[in-house]
């Protein structure tokens, strides 16, 4: 499968589903957002092609610049567009004419649905993840939602590495994309079709975020992992069952610490004490009774003292800030 060839088939894929709303093309496992005076058409909706949701107001404040790349129907462009009202706010990138073109005249309904809405709060590029058209250090947030998972591993490295280089410093990148524990087999990774499809790209959580953290970003935080789809052998090439879950992650251009970067997979630390407090000296206070979300770091070493009144909880792959960085 050569990289012209898996990207010829997800642009056409795209082109179709553009042309002709495809409500099963994906499955969103994530409500769509419910905000005071904001009213999604019916035609964003059949055309919301992802495996989560990218939208959350703590990313969104002061009016942020968003890059949001691979534009669907528009539909998370409007929801960013909520939060910044001014001109070229938010820029949506896509490779597909057909689905620029949907966007553009959703944006057209969206603004006879929502009095506040100007189709030129949206900057509209055709551009290629692999190369985005943005300048360096431009952006507050960037988001994608279930675009990187059909990406090859040297692509995705550089369809990370670019949302990197465009985001300003402290910036963040929040994505939504398919991950899987199970080995995929090699003839389902292969199947362009599948890939397109956002199915046979995904790859174990730990192998995705070291990716992510690879490229240089210094904190990242798991916010939500759900059930996703299934590949059964009835249906699809494969001698087992394969589960897929939807993950939500936001990772920040922060610096990256000496010691490796923070990772927040919904571990909480607390102190149960004679003391009022205890103080790892590393930065971390944990105070009697009172739970912190501590990065796999900080909980490993926690752990690693062996004290007998510091309890440590499992992954539970949703954090939802107030951590211990």
């Amino acid at each position: 499968m050569s990289i012209e060839s898996y990207l010829q088939t997800t642009k056409d894929v795209y082109k179709q589903a553009a042309l002709i709303p495809d409500v099963g093309l994906c499955c969103t496992t994530t409500p769509i957002w419910q905000l005071p005076g904001l009213s999604i058409p019916v035609i964003m909706q059949q055309m919301n092609y992802g495996c989560g949701s990218t939208v959350n107001p703590r990313d969104l404040v002061n009016e942020p610049t968003i890059l949001y790349v691979g534009v669907g129907g528009g539909m998370e462009l409007l929801q960013f567009s909520y939060f910044n009202r001014t001109k070229g706010g938010v820029i949506g990138i896509d490779v597909v004419d057909e689905m620029l073109q949907a966007s553009r005249d959703n944006f057209k309904i969206a603004e006879n649905e929502n009095p506040w809405f100007q189709s030129d709060f949206v900057t509209l590029k055709k551009g290629d993840a692999l190369n985005l058209p943005v300048e360096d250090n431009s952006v507050d947030v960037a988001a994608q939602n279930c675009l990187f998972n059909i990406f090859k591993v040297d692509d995705l490295k550089k369809a990370l590495a670019e949302m990197y280089r465009v985001l300003k410093p402290n910036g963040r990148l929040v994505l939504s994309d398919p991950t899987c524990e199970t080995a995929m087999p090699e003839n389902l990774k292969n199947d362009e079709r599948l890939r397109a499809l956002c199915l046979s790209g995904a790859m174990p959580l730990k192998d995705y975020i070291k990716m992510i953290t690879d490229v240089g970003f210094g904190t990242v935080e798991i916010r939500a992992k759900r059930p996703y789809r299934i590949l059964d052998p009835k249906n699809y090439d494969t001698n087992e069952i394969i589960f897929i879950e939807s993950v939500e992650v936001c990772a920040i251009k922060d610096p990256m610490p000496e010691d490796g970067p923070c990772v927040f997979t919904g571990k909480t630390a607390i102190f149960y004490g004679n003391e009022d407090f205890f103080d790892d000296k590393k930065g971390h206070t944990l105070f009697k009774n009172q739970p912190l979300a501590v990065c796999d770091k900080t909980a490993n070493a926690l752990n690693s003292i062996n004290r007998t009144d510091i309890f440590i909880s499992e992954s539970t792959y949703f954090y939802d800030g107030g951590g211990c960085c």
